[in-house]
């Protein structure tokens, strides 16, 4: 966990006050707290795999569910006559305890999965488009499986190949929580013998049964258990000395842990409640609460309003504040900007809600609500806050979002094409990516990208922050560019385009559709992707913005690319022009480096070098080795086709020196590989063909590529032909 604070206690909160003119949309944020919390798992050194351990830790005492660890471990025995995977579903009430019956057999069964335990929450997946949830699903676990994320196919269908693929020879545990979709379980079936993948979920999804699945119902904990739970939480004593006051106690939570542990919970943080007491008031709140929308868990209801009518008003506000915020997870920083508390008061309201056990801190130190807590803190809203307070809490909130998404995305690349002027909206905001031992910015991305999306849903609905989710769309793209998770862009750029024209802002717009091209062309809805840059090309020609227009033509190319190179390079021209006019000498470059790849690609390979000289030397006199590489990369592969050897050599051997620099791993493997199928093909020295497919192989085992197999496959091949003669001496 790494603090954002920089300095002394006032430099914890920043307050940014807005005057003047400023050229381009604004926003002006009010408070915006520091102190993020960040937490992402260390990555093994490259060449190594290290096994995820992923499944929630125990934070409570498990009671007596012998019987059901007992059940699990027989029905995943090893079988020689019988399926070479386990699979089961756990399905029960909510609040009944799946997950920690799972956390718990995972815990003691570790030694039957050395290659590791997975761990998958639908519930933090929902909310997108029909079927991203499951592909989102099988792209997290191929990352936890070491895949680097430019290696992930762009299809579900691919992607749940490659799971199989890379799960073979491997025994895990992959566990999907709080799934609602059987289809998306099947999709998901590791495939190394003595693997198992365990489901749980809220209703009892009988069509698993037909993909093989044993379904094990979770029934409410019984009396006997019920009675240790109280026990464990307020003392064998207490309940030893009113067993008839307990009994009732452990009745109206109707066996459920999550209730017992709220109901504990009062009995050990008010000195003056009694057991009786305790019991008396679940009586009375169970009969007031009978028509409430938790419905069959209205016993949760009733131990849940008890805690929170005993909670001081800060701590009382905080809980119903926060069951209308639309992330998943939240931090200390957070809270402060939903509640409007400066951070030294949240903390103490945080740790109030987390005595009286409504909130969960995880590991990592962040908070979360159980599904049925946070059901409750809404209705607590609904019915006690007025009716402007969530609407702003959801504009404090986007704003904090939108401060730190902008921070990031400048860290990773400042010189980049961006409408939103943030000037005005980060004056005097501590920034945690430029901190000492601050995180990674991509990092931080990753691990927060669910929190980013819901926000963003949330403040589109609001249908008053048009300018704030334009702005948070664009800084937000930055992950994607990264890392593909095509289903998530693809909304965000959608919610970010609508909110751009909803805010008559068209050069917005014009690069949000533009962007947006991107996903949709990966996903292979082309006409779509062209309806979009169609849209895009109008509104920038209505901004009237020279680098806009660039842009956009820039990403019209990358469509013709495909089926037309002649229009492409007409578009990749005409980029050029409009990003020279307008100064913008990276996006000239980068669209000169598009047109020599599109100038070789149609057999003018020659022109292509011009081209492709001219943007090297840009890219190389902005200080952008990475990029530079990749156009010296574009250049090798032209001379290779004019069949200049030497030169093509060259220039691929010094990209892949760069490259390697640089970290840029992905394209220093592209690089290698074509200097071996070069110097293959000229007789050049097999040891040094050797050792470039195997530093290849080696980034793309590392990467988890599809490719490893295929250069596997080639470097055998090599081998079998027999030893390689030693040169001629003397």
């Amino acid at each position: 966990m790494t603090s954002g604070d920089q300095g002394g206690p006032d430099r914890t909160t920043a307050r940014n006050e807005l005057s003047g003119v400023v050229n381009g949309p604004v926003v002006q944020a009010g408070t915006i707290h520091g102190g993020i919390t960040f937490h992402v798992e260390a990555t093994a050194p490259a060449g190594e795999w290290a096994a995820p351990d992923e499944i929630p830790p125990l934070t409570v005492r498990f009671r007596n569910r012998d019987r059901m660890l007992d059940l699990l471990d027989g029905l995943f025995a090893p079988d020689p006559e019988g399926a070479s995977i386990g699979f089961a579903a756990l399905y029960g009430l909510p609040g009944v305890g799946k997950t920690t019956l799972a956390s718990r057999w995972a815990e003691r069964g570790r030694e039957r999965f050395p290659d590791g335990q997975i761990y998958v929450d639908f519930a933090a997946l929902r909310g997108g488009t029909a079927g991203a949830d499951v592909s989102e699903a099988a792209w997290s676990c191929l990352k936890s499986l070491g895949v680097d994320a430019a290696y992930i196919p762009t299809t579900l269908a691919d992607r749940a190949r490659l799971l199989r693929t890379r799960t073979a020879g491997r025994r895990l545990l992959l566990f999907l929580d709080n799934i609602s979709d059987p289809a998306h379980a099947a999709a998901l079936l590791p495939k190394g013998r003595g693997s198992v993948l365990l489901v749980a979920s809220g209703s009892r999804l009988g069509e698993l049964a037909m993909d093989g699945a044993r379904m094990v119902p979770v029934e409410p904990l019984d009396r006997e258990s019920s009675l240790q739970v109280l026990a464990d939480r307020c003392g064998a004593e207490t309940v030893a000395a009113d067993l008839e006051a307990a009994d009732e106690v452990v009745r109206l939570c109707g066996g459920l842990p999550v209730a017992l542990q709220v109901a504990a919970a009062r009995l050990t943080t008010e000195t003056r409640l009694t057991l009786p007491g305790l019991a008396a008031e679940l009586a009375d709140e169970s009969r007031r609460l009978a028509g409430m929308s938790l419905g069959k868990e209205r016993s949760v209801a009733a131990a849940f309003d008890l805690a929170y009518r005993e909670l001081a008003p800060e701590p009382a506000r905080l809980h119903r504040l926060m069951g209308w915020y639309p992330g998943v997870t939240f931090d200390g920083g957070v809270a402060a900007v939903a509640a409007g508390l400066d951070p030294r008061r949240t903390a103490d309201a945080l740790k109030a809600l987390t005595r009286a056990g409504l909130l969960e801190e995880t590991p990592d130190g962040r908070f979360r609500f159980h599904d049925l807590v946070r059901l409750h803190a809404r209705e607590r809203a609904t019915e006690e806050e007025d009716l402007y307070e969530r609407p702003a809490l959801v504009r404090r909130v986007t704003l904090h979002y939108l401060a730190l998404t902008a921070l990031a995305d400048r860290a990773v690349r400042l010189d980049r094409l961006r409408i939103a002027d943030h000037r005005r909206l980060l004056t005097d905001v501590p920034d945690p990516f430029a901190a000492e031992g601050g995180p990674e910015p991509l990092a931080w991305l990753e691990a927060e990208h669910r929190n980013i999306l819901g926000v963003l849903r949330a403040a589109a609905r609001e249908g008053t922050l048009h300018t704030e989710v334009w702005q948070l769309a664009e800084a937000f793209t930055v992950l994607f560019l990264h890392h593909r998770h095509l289903g998530d862009w693809r909304e965000s750029l959608e919610l970010g385009a609508t909110a751009a024209a909803e805010a008559v802002v068209p050069a917005a717009e014009a690069r949000l559709r533009s962007l947006l091209s991107r996903p949709l062309m990966d996903l292979g809805e082309y006409a779509a992707a062209r309806r979009e840059l169609d849209t895009a090309q109008a509104c920038a020609e209505v901004s009237d913005r020279l680098d806009v227009r660039a842009s956009v033509q820039e990403f019209s190319g990358r469509y013709w690319d495909r089926i037309d190179p002649s229009r492409a390079m007409a578009a990749y021209r005409s980029a050029l022009a409009l990003n020279t006019a307008a100064k913008e000498y990276r996006g000239a470059a980068i669209a000169s480096y598009f047109l020599g790849c599109a100038q070789d690609a149609a057999g003018n390979s020659r022109e292509a070098l011009g081209t492709l000289r001219g943007a090297h030397e840009q890219l190389t006199a902005r200080e952008d080795p990475r990029m530079a590489a990749r156009v010296l990369m574009a250049i090798g592969l032209a001379h290779d086709h004019l069949d200049e050897t030497r030169e093509a050599i060259t220039a691929l051997s010094e990209a892949a020196a760069v490259l390697r620099a640089q970290e840029a791993t992905h394209y220093e493997a592209q690089a290698l590989v074509a200097l071996a199928d070069i110097q293959e093909r000229s007789q050049g020295d097999p040891r040094e063909v050797r050792a470039r497919l195997e530093r290849a192989l080696e980034i793309y085992e590392a990467g988890g590529s599809p490719r490893a197999e295929e250069l596997r496959e080639r470097l055998e091949e090599g081998r079998d032909q027999g030893p390689e003669e030693e040169p001629a001496t003397g």
